[in-house]
């Protein structure tokens, strides 16, 4: 008897497999492949969203949470994961200079804002208000994480590269049987897949298509994140990843010609030397209406719950959330309100 199925191994399904080895408590993993949105992510952790210059929900909690994590994963997989580096928010107007100097004297953001705006960062960076300095950032190499801990699973034989097929999946009161497993509770963590499933698709989970260009460049010779109206982040050997769009309508997985030429010409207002693009990748952010994660226990079958409705926050959210998970399926804890999936329960299931 297993303790854990896990369906999925994004963010989510990889935080939790980490939980569920520090607790030493058994489980196997299914994963089709089919949802990539953690696979594209650009790694960010950051704590403040940069189009308002507010603090993210629950951000500086989930950061002290999330850095020694993703730590501790490189030094298990003993693979370079995590480049602590800092953003660097271009500014477009004296309002936004003044704006950021307001939102740094605020409890909670004062940690994160650097009052000693920057006026000049890179020579083919063009700026004629300067740039204001994120502390306490970096980024995480997500594609090499999820690979790597796939491999990981692989060689401890906990992982199945296969689809999940629901139709088999027998529930009992007090265990799962699946395909000759038994497992006391499963966790699906499907990312945007959640719609197809028939236990949780009454929950209203929208997707969000973001799109990034990897482009090169030797002349740009960046070092540091640029946040302006798109993303520039330094993955090494002059290339650069470039995003992201945000696109509620399109929900197909592959990428598009109006998301490439979208980046390009923001880039191209934005840097003043050439660069090439070398690759283009899409994703299904999956997110809630209210932008909270979708967690929890189903309303009727108890031993089955859901992890899933990180949107744009996967890195920050997933290691304060799987911590959370196992403590509502372990000793039946709560989650908070603002996370558990009952909040949509009465509205949308009908049983």
């Amino acid at each position: 008897m297993l303790d854990y199925i896990i369906v999925g191994l994004g963010l989510s399904g990889v935080s939790l497999c980490e939980r569920l080895e520090e607790k030493k408590l058994s489980f196997r993993v299914f994963e089709s492949g089919s949802e990539n949105a953690s696979i594209v992510a650009a790694g960010l952790i950051n704590p403040v969203i940069l189009k308002r210059f507010t603090l993210a929900w629950k951000a500086d909690e989930q950061l002290e949470i999330a850095i020694p994590f993703y730590k501790n994963i490189e030094e298990k997989l003993r693979v370079k994961l995590f480049y602590p580096r800092n953003i660097y928010r271009r500014f477009n107007s004296a309002e936004e200079q003044n704006n950021w100097f307001s939102a740094a004297d605020k409890p909670g953001l004062s940690d994160f804002l650097n009052t000693e705006l920057t006026p000049e960062l890179n020579p083919c960076i063009k700026s004629d208000y300067g740039f204001g300095e994120v502390l306490h950032t970096g980024t995480v190499n997500t594609e090499l994480m999820i690979s790597e801990y796939g491999s990981y699973l692989r060689n401890q034989d906990k992982i199945s590269f296969e689809n999940f097929d629901y139709d088999v999946l027998n529930i009992e009161e007090d265990h799962l049987e699946y395909k000759g497993l038994k497992a006391k509770k499963i966790i699906f963590c499907e990312g945007f897949g959640l719609k197809s499933n028939p236990f949780f698709n009454y929950l209203p989970l929208a997707g969000n298509k973001g799109e990034y260009i990897t482009i090169y460049s030797e002349e740009l010779q960046l070092n540091e994140i640029v946040k302006s109206s798109v993303f520039i982040i330094p993955i090494g050997n002059n290339l650069y990843r470039v995003g992201a769009t945000y696109n509620n309508q399109d929900n197909s997985p592959d990428p598009t010609s109006n998301a490439r030429e979208e980046l390009i010409s923001k880039l191209s207002a934005i840097i003043s030397c050439k660069f090439d693009v070398v690759d283009q990748v899409a994703g299904i952010r999956p997110a809630s209406k209210d932008r909270r994660p979708l967690a929890g226990q189903h309303p009727e079958y108890k031993n089955l719950y859901c992890c899933n409705g990180f949107g744009s926050r996967g890195m920050l959210i997933s290691p304060m959330l799987s911590e959370e998970m196992l403590q509502l399926t372990e000793s039946g804890k709560p989650l908070p309100t603002e996370l558990d999936l009952s909040r949509f329960t009465k509205k949308h299931y009908s049983g």
